[in-house]
C-alpha cells in the first residue's frame, strides 16, 4: 500500500509493508465554494455580529488590514482586493489604507515572498504594505496589562490608531491556542516582543488547557480575547480551506462572533475521533509553507499525541527548506541538547518572560516524553541536524518496518496533512 503525505511543494510516497494494518486519517470532507470571489463579496455584505463592511467603512479616515505571514497558506489573493475596493468606494483614501503583515516574532516577508503572501499584483501596486517588527518598541502602543494574568500589552500603533481595524486570516487547529485566526492574528501577530514572550512563557505553555482545538479554559485564548477588547472595535475576515487549499468558508464581521462561527465550521471536519492508539504514527508538517523550518515542524509532533501509544514511534516528514529556524530557536535547541530535557524544562519553569522561541523547544518536549520521534527531511544542513534532538532517518518506509518489528503492533496511522488534522482517541481503553 502506498500513501502520499504533504512534503514541501510536492507529495511524498510512503510504501507500507503488506503486514501493516493501515489507517489513513484525513479531515472529513468539506463543501468547496464554487465561486470564491462571489462568496467573499457575500461575506463582506452579510456580516456576522456587525454591519456590512460597506457600512462600516463610511466616514472612516483610515484603515489597517492585518494579514498572516508566509507561514500560513491564507488565500489573501482572493479577498484583499474586494476589501480594498469596498474601502475605496466608501471614501477611504488609498494612501490611508495599510496592509500590515502579522509576523509576530517571525522574520519579515520581502521580495518574492511578499508577493506570494499578498497574492495579488494589483494590491501590491496600489496599497502600502508593511511588516510588523515585534522588537521595535517604538512601533507599539502600550495599553496596560490584562486583568487576570497581568500580561503587559503593547500592539503595533499602525493597527491600534487606525480608524477601521480588520484582521484577516486562516482558521485551522493550533497546537497552543486551540485554533488560529481571529484574535491570534492580533496577538501575537502584531504584539510587542514583551507581550509575546509573556504569552509564551512556561506558565502558559505547561497549562493543560493550552492545546489544539481547545478554547474553553485555554489561557492563551482568554488573554487574546481580553487584549483584543482593550483595542476596541476590531473586525475580522476568516477563511477555511481544505487539503487541496480550496476555499470552503469565508465570513466577515465582529472579530469574536465571526471567528467563533469559523471555528464551529472547521471543528466538524478537522477533529477526527479514532477508536484506538497506534504504536506507529506517520505524519507530515503539512507541506509548503508550514514545513519551511524545523521550528514549524514541531507542530506536527504535538498534534497527533492523543493517538500515539506510549513508547511508540512518531515519524514526521518535513522539507525544512529554510533549515532549523531563527538564531534564537537554534540557541534554545542547543541548550536542550546540552542540558537534557528535564534540566531544560526546570530552567524555564519560573521565567515570567520566555526567551524568544524557546517555547517551541518546550513544546517539543511533550511528544518526546511520549514516544520515539523520527524525522525525515532533505532540507536540514549537517550542522543543524544534531540540534533537532530527535532521530534523523533516511527512509520513512524503513522506519515504519522497524517500528512494527520493535513494537509487535502492525497498526499504522498515517496523517497526510499533518497538523491541520487533529485525531483524538475516542476509546477510554485506547
Amino acid at each position: 500500500m502506498v500513501v502520499e503525505v504533504a512534503y514541501g511543494h510536492e507529495m511524498l510516497a510512503v510504501n507500507l509493508p503488506s503486514s501493516a494494518q493501515v489507517t489513513v486519517i484525513r479531515k472529513r470532507p468539506m463543501p468547496r465554494l464554487t465561486n470564491p470571489l462571489a462568496a467573499v463579496s457575500r461575506a463582506l455584505e452579510d456580516a456576522i455580529g456587525s454591519p456590512s463592511l460597506r457600512q462600516l467603512a463610511r466616514g472612516r479616515r483610515s484603515a489597517c488590514i492585518l494579514v498572516c505571514d508566509i507561514t500560513r497558506p491564507a488565500p489573501n489573493g482572493l479577498f484583499l482586493r474586494p476589501i480594498i475596493e469596498c474601502l475605496l468606494q466608501a471614501g477611504v483614501a488609498r494612501e490611508a489604507i495599510t496592509i500590515l503583515i502579522a509576523t509576530g516574532l517571525h522574520r519579515p516577508n520581502e521580495g518574492a515572498e511578499l508577493a506570494e503572501v499578498i497574492g495579488d499584483p494589483w494590491v501590491l501596486a496600489k496599497i502600502r504594505v508593511a511588516n510588523h517588527f515585534a522588537r521595535n518598541d517604538d512601533d507599539h502602543v502600550r495599553l496596560g496589562a490584562t486583568s487576570r494574568r497581568a500580561t503587559p500589552v503593547a500592539l503595533d500603533r499602525r493597527f491600534v490608531q487606525a480608524d477601521l481595524r480588520i484582521a484577516t486570516g486562516l482558521v485551522e487547529p493550533h497546537f497552543m491556542a486551540g485554533y488560529s485566526g481571529g484574535r491570534k492574528v492580533v496577538v501575537p501577530g502584531i504584539a510587542s516582543a514583551e507581550t509575546i514572550r509573556r504569552l509564551h512563557s512556561a506558565a502558559f505553555m505547561e497549562d493543560p488547557g493550552a492545546r489544539q482545538c481547545n478554547l474553553r479554559g485555554n489561557p492563551l485564548h482568554e488573554e487574546q480575547l481580553e487584549i483584543v477588547a482593550m483595542v476596541g472595535e476590531v473586525y475580522a475576515l476568516n477563511t477555511v480551506i481544505d487539503e487541496q487549499r480550496n476555499l470552503c468558508l469565508v465570513n466577515f464581521g465582529d472579530l469574536n462572533h465571526s471567528h467563533h462561527a469559523a471555528v464551529q465550521f472547521i471543528r466538524a471536519s478537522c477533529e477526527v475521533p479514532i477508536p484506538r492508539r497506534f504504536a506507529t504514527v506517520v505524519t507530515s508538517a503539512a507541506g509548503h509553507p508550514l514545513d519551511k523550518t524545523y521550528y514549524q515542524t514541531v507542530k506536527a509532533m504535538v498534534t497527533p499525541m492523543d493517538i500515539v501509544r506510549p513508547g511508540g514511534s512518531l515519524i514526521v516528514a518535513s522539507a525544512c527548506s529554510e533549515g532549523l529556524g531563527s538564531d534564537d530557536f537554534r540557541a534554545s535547541q542547543r541548550r536542550l541538547i546540552e542540558m537534557g530535557p528535564l534540566s531544560f524544562l526546570r530552567s524555564i519553569a519560573g521565567k515570567r518572560l520566555a526567551e524568544i522561541d524557546e517555547w517551541q523547544t518546550e513544546m517539543q518536549l511533550k511528544p518526546m516524553r511520549l514516544a520515539r520521534i523520527a524525522l525525515y527531511t532533505r532540507g536540514l544542513p549537517d550542522h543543524d541536524r544534531p540540534l533537532t534532538g530527535v532521530t534523523l532517518i533516511d527512509s520513512i518506509d524503513d522506519a515504519v518496518r522497524d517500528s512494527i518489528e520493535r513494537t509487535g503492533d502492525p497498526g499504522v496511522a498515517i496523517i497526510p496533512e499533518g497538523p491541520y488534522v487533529v485525531p483524538f482517541c475516542s476509546s477510554s481503553s485506547g
